[in-house]
C-alpha cells in the first residue's frame, strides 16, 4: 500500500509522500472547483494570548454534526461538496482509511503561511492518520523534532501530491508551511482526518 511512497522522517515518525497522486488534469480541475466552490473564511485565532487573523483562508467540511476546535476557535462542518467527496473516496481507497472531516487551507501566495504546530488534539485519537492533499503552487513544507527543534526536514509539496502523517509523528514532530517571496500564486490544501468523540 505504501511501497510507492518516500518516508521523509527517521523513526519515530511516519510522513509518507507521494507526488503525482492526482493527474495534472484532475489537479487543475479540483483546484479550480475548490477555489470557487468552498466557503472560505479568514478566522481570528489566539496565539500567545493575542487574537490575530490567520495568515490564510480556511474552511471545514465533513459528516453531519462534526466539529473541530484549535487555537481558540471551533468550526462546525459544512456538508461535503461533490469535488471533496471524489477526492476523499480516492484517498480512502488507496490508504484503506476512513475520514469524516476535512480542514482546508487556501494560501493566496507565499506571504500566507502556517506556523510550527502538531495535530495532536485529543479528538484525533492517539495515533492520527492525516492525509494532506495539495493543489496549485508548489510550497515547501517542513518538519522538525518537537523537543530538540532539529533537524529541519523539508519537502516540496507539488500540485496533486499527497502527504500521509501517521503513527507517532504528531507525538515527536511538529510541522509548518513557512512564508516565501518566491511563490506568487495560490495553493489549496486539504487535510482529511478522522475525528472521534
Amino acid at each position: 500500500m505504501y511501497g510507492d511512497h518516500v518516508n521523509l522522517l527517521p523513526i519515530p515518525g511516519e510522513a509518507l509522500f507521494l507526488p503525482g497522486f492526482f493527474s495534472g488534469e484532475e489537479s487543475n480541475e479540483y483546484f479550480n472547483d475548490l477555489t470557487t466552490g468552498v466557503a472560505w473564511k479568514q478566522e481570528p485565532i489566539k496565539i500567545f494570548g493575542k487574537t490575530v487573523l490567520q495568515p490564510r483562508f480556511t474552511a471545514f467540511y465533513g459528516d453531519e454534526g462534526i466539529s473541530y476546535s484549535y487555537s481558540g476557535i471551533t468550526m462546525n462542518a459544512l456538508p461535503w461538496t461533490e469535488t471533496m467527496t471524489k477526492i476523499k473516496a480516492r484517498i480512502e481507497e488507496k490508504y484503506d482509511a476512513r475520514f469524516n472531516a476535512c480542514l482546508l487551507n487556501h494560501y493566496r501566495d507565499g506571504s500566507d503561511s502556517m506556523g510550527w504546530h502538531r495535530d495532536n488534539e485529543k479528538n484525533l485519537g492517539k495515533y492520527p492518520l492525516i492525509a494532506s492533499v495539495s493543489f496549485g503552487a508548489h510550497r515547501i513544507f517542513q518538519f522538525r523534532r518537537y523537543v530538540e527543534k532539529i533537524p529541519i526536514i523539508s519537502v516540496d509539496l507539488s500540485h496533486g501530491s499527497v502527504l500521509i502523517m501517521k503513527g507517532e509523528t504528531q507525538h515527536y514532530w511538529e510541522h509548518r508551511l513557512p512564508k516565501t517571496v518566491q511563490v506568487t500564486s495560490a495553493r489549496i490544501n486539504l487535510t482529511f482526518r478522522l475525528i472521534i468523540d
